[in-house]
């Protein structure tokens, strides 16, 4: 399916939701009008490394981010995997896979619509509602 979000449009794979086409839009609507910071979807995760990486950003709170790094070492693999495991998120937004960044900050990129432009818009929303100031987290510094 197809969903209006932030001036683009997004596609989630329904098939890995168990809610309706139109429960879907309408938690999409309230979360891009700053109402919802958590879904209440019921998402069908994959099994192996997507699934377990899909896993770990949607526990990514709202409005920060991690690096593809610090999940890579939290699931014992590589960075570049996670990266891919990313692009392979049938539900991005409602997983949140744009809070996933960059060892130096940069966004890289984003398998939904308008790429990279988008993974921005959404962290700047989620930073504006938050009231958050930079939305990465620390990275190191030698």
């Amino acid at each position: 399916m197809r969903v209006e979000c932030f001036g683009t449009t997004v596609g989630i794979d329904e098939s890995a939701l168990r809610e309706s086409a139109e429960e879907i839009r309408r938690q999409v609507a309230e979360y891009e009008r700053g109402e919802r910071r958590t879904f209440d979807l019921t998402v069908g995760f994959p099994d192996g490394l997507t699934g377990r990486v899909m896993r770990a950003m949607a526990e990514i709170p709202y409005g920060e981010t991690r690096t593809y790094g610090e999940l890579a070492a939290d699931l014992g693999t590589s960075p570049v995997a996670v990266g891919q495991a990313c692009g392979r998120n049938p539900v991005p937004v409602v997983i949140p896979c744009h809070r996933v960044v960059g060892s130096d900050g940069s966004l890289r990129g984003y398998s939904a619509a308008d790429g990279v432009a988008t993974k921005r818009r959404l962290l700047d929303h989620e930073a504006a509602v938050a009231g958050a100031g930079p939305v990465q987290t620390p990275l190191p510094t030698e």
